[in-house]
């Protein structure tokens, strides 16, 4: 099974904001952009997978207007990380003993009381097994953090004990990846 994994365009809100499952819109003419170039280079007849922000539902709407030959839904599994009450909080606002509890348990703290890492994984997982199951090749349009766990599960590492075990690297604001 082949999976692309595109990340949403650049987000609308300042740099330094804490925005998981916060659902803020992203540059429309950078999404357009995105749109323009994954079209072109995606093969026939492929199911596409959006996350349901807003700023992954854009791009699936512009692409679905490139390529209605594809087959389109959306899939909540397919949602960033939840930072609960952290949401919306600049980075360095948020205290330090934050953070080190969540590093201390990195897999079952929930940082800012919503989602653990742990609980992350298992929700991606869920939408990754079922790609496998299916066996087709799919895109999924949706965040950093998916696009990680992704990985991750592509590793055959289906959970992360320590902070430092988490993939640092993703795709730009509007690129994409291909797991085999």
């Amino acid at each position: 099974m082949k999976l692309w994994l595109v990340r949403h365009a650049q987000p609308l809100i300042a740099p330094g904001v804490c925005y998981g499952a916060l659902d803020v819109a992203a540059d429309e003419q950078a999404t357009q952009q995105a749109a323009l170039e994954l079209a072109a280079i995606l093969p026939p007849r492929l199911q596409v997978i959006s996350s349901p922000l807003q700023r992954c539902e854009l791009l699936t709407q512009y692409l679905r207007g490139l390529r209605p030959d594809f087959e389109y839904k959306t899939d909540a599994r397919l949602a960033e990380m939840d930072f609960g009450c952290w949401e919306g909080q600049r980075w360095d606002g948020i205290p330090p003993a934050a953070f080190e509890c969540w590093t201390a348990d990195f897999a079952g703290h929930r940082f800012g009381g919503k989602e653990s890492a742990s609980e992350f994984m298992q929700r991606v997982a869920s939408a990754w097994d079922e790609a496998q199951r299916l066996g087709v090749e799919t895109v999924w349009v949706t965040h950093a953090g998916v696009i990680r766990a992704a990985t991750l599960l592509a590793r055959g590492v289906r959970q992360v004990a320590q902070a430092d075990q988490w993939p640092r690297e993703a795709p730009g604001f509007g690129g994409w990846c291909r797991v085999d």
